[in-house]
């Protein structure tokens, strides 16, 4: 078995669409794709056939490309069980605390509800991958459009507690959005402020700032830092507990 290669498809205006792909015996899985086209011309540019598609939720821009993909390729579609009314078709259902075996590779899967409520992410501890929609972004995480600021805490937490060299793949290229929104609630934070600095060189450049490590964003992204004193004092609630905090920052967030 080969290492776990990942290439980045950019889609639409700001997404990430991700190919995995084991050289050993051919097997290519994407990562919600947003719309086939790109992820048919990148196929085609590195002779790959598509074997795998892995949704982490229904949203059309991460599942718009299923239908043209499954009419082209003998594809194993994988979603998650409480999602099969709203991403049809799919093959494998998976749910929270499940593992799927990509060809040798294998993810661990979380149920991550909060920017939707049926949501999952792909953690493929071998290959120090995590897969994550629109859960973690990059200093950021996803808008509560179906559940809890509870709800998001919780998956967010489960996410934290992965090993720091965790390469983070979200969804979207919202960094520098993102970054200075973060500065507005941490602004003292000499790493956050470091990183802010590189991220302006990297889209002046358009360069991606995804992925990430999950240990710049434990140390920089204000929604996984909700258990934080300082930041917790930064937005006026010293001492309250963490999902008050993260709430308050959400709050901030939707209105920046």
């Amino acid at each position: 078995m080969a290492a776990l290669e990942v290439v980045q498809v950019r889609a639409l205006s700001d997404n990430y669409i991700y190919l995995l792909h084991d050289a050993s015996n051919g097997a290519t899985a994407v990562v919600d794709p947003a719309e086939a086209g790109p992820v048919l011309d990148e196929l085609e540019r590195r002779n790959w056939t598509l074997t795998h598609i892995l949704n982490t939720h229904h949203h059309d821009d991460h599942i718009g490309g299923n239908g043209e993909l499954r009419a082209k390729y003998d594809i194993e579609h994988v979603g998650f069980s409480g999602d099969a009314h709203r991403i049809p078709n799919m093959h494998v259902q998976v749910k929270d605390g499940d593992t799927y075996d990509f060809a040798g590779h294998v993810a661990q899967v979380f149920e991550t509800p909060g920017h939707t409520s049926g949501h999952i992410a792909f953690w493929f501890e071998a290959d120090g991958a995590l897969f994550c929609g629109d859960t973690l972004f990059a200093l950021g995480c996803g808008r509560l459009f179906e559940g809890t600021a509870e709800e998001m805490w919780a998956s967010l937490s489960k996410l934290k507690v992965l090993p720091p060299e965790t390469q983070v793949y979200c969804a979207h290229e919202y960094t520098q959005s993102n970054a200075r929104f973060a500065l507005s609630v941490d602004g003292t934070n000499a790493e956050l402020q470091a990183r802010s600095d590189e991220i302006d060189r990297a889209r002046a450049a358009d360069k991606p700032t995804v992925p990430s490590s999950l240990a710049i964003e434990l140390a920089t992204n204000p929604f996984l830092r909700a258990d934080d004193a300082t930041l917790a004092a930064n937005v006026g609630l010293a001492g309250a507990d963490p999902i008050a905090v993260f709430t308050e920052v959400r709050t901030r967030k939707d209105n920046f």
